[in-house]
Parts: C-alpha cells; structure tokens; sequence
C-alpha cells in the first residue's frame, strides 16, 4: 500500500518548491484542464459527495490520484491553518521523484489487483460452466 506520509510530503515539498492548487474546486479545475501531475483526496470529507468524482476524473485524465485519510492532514501539508479536502500538484518541484516513486507503487498495486480481478473472473466462469455441464447431465437422464 501507498505510504501516507509520502503523499504528504510531496504536497508539501510541491508546495515549497513548485506550484499547488487547494481545495476540491481548484483540483478538479486542474484535473478537467490536464494541468495536474497529482492529485490527493481525504476521505474524511463530509458530504463524501464533494470528492466522489476526483477518483473517477483523475482515471479518465490519466492522471495518478491517491487518497489520504484526514483532511486535517492535507490542509497542513498544503500550508493551510484549515483544513482541506483536495490538493492538486501542478509543479512538482521537488517532490518529483517522490511523485515518480508513488506512481510506480501505484502502478504495480493496481496491476496486481488486476491480475487477482482476473483469477476471480476466471474461477467464477469455471463454476458456471461445471454447474451447466451438471445441468445438461440431469436434462439428458429426464
């Protein structure tokens, strides 16, 4: 799983050293626009409804999201006295290697997620066509 504390420490260092944008307005302005390299949710937000697109938007921009769990959290990282629910990283600055880091951790968890979907999908259609040929078989004895 993705270490927390790295995403928001690329929040953090994104936003010393290069560009961020706060708050779930201006990270899905930036996500609709391509600019985003990043973008963090909390899953605290209350009403969830606030952030339920970030995830699905982010995956039709191609763009890696990820989840932290309090907004507490990412309302500090992103330099705020409040709290924020939405941080997008549109110059990494120096959090690019950490951002590379997490996209590669990303990447290979949702690969094996994948493949695990697969083997599922794969044992649920072999029950399925045992219990026709077990079926067929009672047909015919009738």
């Amino acid at each position: 799983m993705v270490n927390e504390e790295q995403i928001l420490e690329a929040v953090e260092l994104a936003r010393k050293t290069g560009k961020i944008k706060k708050g779930t307005n201006e990270a899905t302005k930036a996500l609709e626009r391509g600019n985003a390299k990043l973008v963090v949710y909390a899953k605290d937000a209350n009403p969830k409804e606030i952030v339920m697109h970030i995830p699905l938007l982010a995956k039709e921009k191609n763009i890696p999201v990820f989840e932290v769990s309090q907004k507490a959290e990412l309302g500090a990282a992103a330099g705020l006295e409040v709290s924020t629910v939405a941080v997008a990283i549109i110059d990494a600055g120096e959090a690019k290697d950490i951002i590379l880091e997490l996209q590669a951790e990303n990447n290979s968890e949702e690969k094996a997620e994948k493949k695990e979907e697969k083997t599922e999908n794969k044992e649920t259609e072999e029950k399925s066509s045992e219990e026709d040929k077990t079926e067929e078989s009672e047909e015919t004895k009738e």
